[in-house]
């Protein structure tokens, strides 16, 4: 018989940082305050965070279950906005414009992949088209109509196919978070940090030493500090891992603007000839950005680009941020793990920031350790990790790279470079019949990949062999109705603004 682990338990877990990866990983651990561990966070006021991942993907919705947050509330506490997908403006080519919905398209015709459908239908063209292969997702309709509502518990009903996420203000996140940790035992020191120490023989972190002399210990550490990586980067020496020859994009400006119009329930993105724009908008304003190439476009051209795809007057000073996409060879060492952009950082073109911070929080919660630090253990967190990190990698690359645009050097560039070897095998097994398998562990589902592929001009040869035994008449006929319904329901909607004001406004009223 195997004796049961005498390791002591963690009883002091320090977090270096704040903003929204310090906060939700204090959110997420402080249940665990009641288990006898002192949780800790360290930031100062003097340091910023950087603040841009405004918009989300769906599986925040757990993450807020979990802590057992009312939607409503956060809606409004944050001065949110839902979200039903992203729309890509000129991305395949200029004039090109499509969403990537959250959801799903139409449904399966006896156990046959919808998208296998209306590819055959798409192929065989005439009387035949299906038409555009957005018409058929609910979350498309609702966003091109401004509308939204919940997803229907009704499998049968067209509404069950929708799935949505949010925009919100990143630093109201991080405080109505802090609320809620701080409520639960999470202790907040403010002071920078000056000095990190280590145990002489092994290296293990011990305790950060701030400015004014005092010392935090700590038996495990959790680093949230940004792009300055000071416990997993700069303490440890994790060396970082640039994939800045896929994704070329160094730098961003982002700035807000004024609320002029009713918040659509969708993210925009529109391609430039040195990267692209953003557009969030949250209730009480907009946030914009450029996100481009330092090496094929200059910063004065930048801000111009952004200033001059506003639709409403900046009400902040524009924001430059510069980063090198990618990841650290590890995401835990030792006694230390770095959750968000202390662990890598992958463009906003996905909204990919915030799901990392809560997938690397939810790894850790299932693989928490006691102070013995499992090799093992450690081992399969950097594995899931990293895989993850890997699958987004390639779905930003795709969006990049699936282009026809020649009217720059970057998008050149783009469109010839080499791409891994596993994005690779992905588009040229969909480009035969339209086939698409998603990873055990990969974020994005087959619709995410089918609609950027469809969406920037990635036509499969063939549609799969079993559609053929589908009559084109009945396939029709199957067709025409799910487009109508698909748009009857749409219609039949409240808008987005309405559904913001009759609930999370009541919300705010009561919490006030």
């Amino acid at each position: 018989m195997i004796p049961p682990t005498t390791e002591a338990p963690i009883t002091r877990l320090v977090i270096v940082g704040g903003g929204s990866a310090g906060w939700m990983t204090a959110a997420a651990v402080s249940r665990l305050v009641d288990a006898g561990v002192a949780v800790t966070l360290v930031e100062s006021d003097e340091i910023g965070t950087v603040g841009v991942g405004e918009a989300t993907i769906p599986p925040l919705l757990d993450f807020n279950a979990a802590l057992g947050i009312d939607e409503d509330e956060f809606v409004a506490a944050t001065q949110g906005t839902f979200k039903l997908g992203i729309e890509f403006v000129d991305w395949g080519k200029r004039g090109d414009k499509y969403i990537h919905p959250f959801g799903k398209y139409g449904r399966p015709m006896l156990g046959i992949n919808f998208h296998q459908i209306w590819l055959r239908q798409h192929l065989l063209g005439g009387d035949a088209d299906p038409g555009p292969v957005d018409d058929y997702a609910i979350s498309i309709a609702a966003a091109r109509r401004g509308r939204f509502a919940k997803p229907a518990n009704n499998p049968e009903a067209v509404l069950s196919g929708l799935a949505y996420a949010y925009h919100f203000d990143a630093g109201l996140y991080a405080r109505f978070l802090r609320g809620h940790a701080e409520a639960r035992g999470v202790a907040r020191i403010e002071g920078k940090i000056a000095n990190v120490e280590q145990a002489p023989l092994d290296g293990y972190i011990t305790a950060v030493v701030l400015e004014d002399g005092r010392r935090i210990e700590g038996d495990f550490f959790v680093d949230c500090s940004g792009f300055r990586a000071l416990l997993l980067g700069q303490t440890l020496s994790v060396p970082y891992r640039s994939w800045q020859h896929w994704l070329p994009c160094d730098s961003a400006l982002a700035v807000p603007s004024a609320s002029v119009a009713p918040p659509t329930p969708y993210t925009r993105s529109s391609a430039e000839r040195g990267g692209w724009r953003w557009r969030i908008p949250l209730q009480h304003r907009v946030g914009n950005g450029h996100v481009f190439s330092s090496a094929h476009t200059d910063e004065e051209t930048a801000l111009r680009r952004l200033l001059d795809g506003l639709d409403a007057p900046t009400i902040a000073d524009p924001r430059l941020l510069r980063f090198t996409a990618g990841r650290r060879e590890k995401l835990w060492e030792k006694n230390c793990v770095a959750i968000g952009l202390a662990g890598g950082f992958i463009e906003p073109l996905e909204s990919t920031s915030i799901h990392l911070i809560q997938s690397g929080i939810f790894r850790l919660m299932s693989l928490f350790p006691d102070r013995g630090f499992s090799g093992i253990e450690i081992d399969e967190y950097n594995r899931w990790l990293i895989e993850e990190y890997e699958h987004i990698r390639d779905f930003i690359i795709l969006h990049y790279h699936a282009t026809e645009r020649a009217d720059s050097d970057f998008w050149n560039h783009c469109r010839t470079m080499d791409i891994p070897d596993s994005l690779a095998a992905r588009i040229e097994l969909w480009r035969e019949k339209g086939r698409i398998f998603r990873a055990h562990n990969s974020l994005f589902t087959e619709e995410s990949w089918i609609a950027v592929l469809l969406g920037q001009n990635i036509v499969p040869r063939a549609a799969d062999p079993l559609v053929a035994m589908l009559p084109v008449g009945e396939t029709v006929q199957f067709m025409n109705h799910m487009r109508e319904i698909v748009a009857r329901t749409a219609e039949a909607m409240p808008t987005h603004e309405d559904y913001i004001a009759m609930n999370c406004a009541m919300a705010r009223q009561v919490a006030q």
